[in-house]
């Protein structure tokens, strides 16, 4: 075939392969760079949401001990759940910094943790309709929501970002490019933590 139309190209039959040697290498080079650019920016796509998380973390730790206070100034008798939302938190604050699989757990305990002290709030009408303990309240809810909304938004690109370092033939790319599946874990909580965020709706009427 090379033979019939390299003349019709007024070109001989070694410079027609030459032209369509390189025009593969080329179409080669510009796929490997289109996979690797797209590695890079899930990778960053990786690290921005889940700076976005450790943000709202965060945020939490820095309101954990004022409600402690708060509930303390009405329910000393809850100390037990106190001392260990202040435990799970001072955890969770020391592993600060580390990546979602270090991190996932001790989060989720301290998620229920938070939960459970809020819970006994209903034995206490006094501390239920403190302007204070409200204030918090709904501003923990309000953490917790957007840690949801940023934890699937993170696990998503994380899901993107290793099927791109396992899909072959990208694959080879990632290998070459130093992109590694361990790079990212999923922050994964427990279901029950998340399909119960905090509450804020109490009747301060009650009794």
């Amino acid at each position: 075939m090379h033979a019939t139309i390299a003349p019709l190209l007024g070109l001989s039959t070694t410079a027609l392969v030459i032209i369509i040697v390189v025009a593969a290498i080329v179409i080669l080079l510009l796929w490997a760079l289109a996979v690797y650019n797209g590695l890079v920016r899930k990778r960053q796509s990786c690290k921005e949401s889940w700076s976005d998380i450790d943000t709202e973390l965060k945020r939490r730790h820095d309101l954990i001990p004022n409600l402690v206070s708060t509930v303390k100034g009405y329910a000393a008798h809850e100390s037990g759940v106190m001392e260990e939302v202040t435990k799970l938190r001072n955890e969770a604050v020391q592993v600060n910094g580390k990546g979602a699989g270090e991190r996932s757990g001790i989060e989720s305990q301290l998620g229920a943790s938070v939960g459970k002290l809020i819970a006994t709030v209903e034995a206490y009408p006094d501390l239920k309709a403190s302007t204070n303990f409200l204030e918090l309240q709904k501003e923990l809810a309000e953490t917790e929501t957007r840690i949801a909304r940023s934890r699937r938004f993170y696990n998503a690109n994380v899901r993107e970002f290793h099927n791109g370092c396992q899909v072959i033939p990208a694959s080879i790319i990632a290998a070459m490019g130093s992109f590694r599946i361990s790079e990212f874990d999923f922050f994964e909580i427990d279901d029950a933590t998340e399909r119960k965020p905090v509450d804020v709706h109490f009747d301060s009427n009650q009794s």
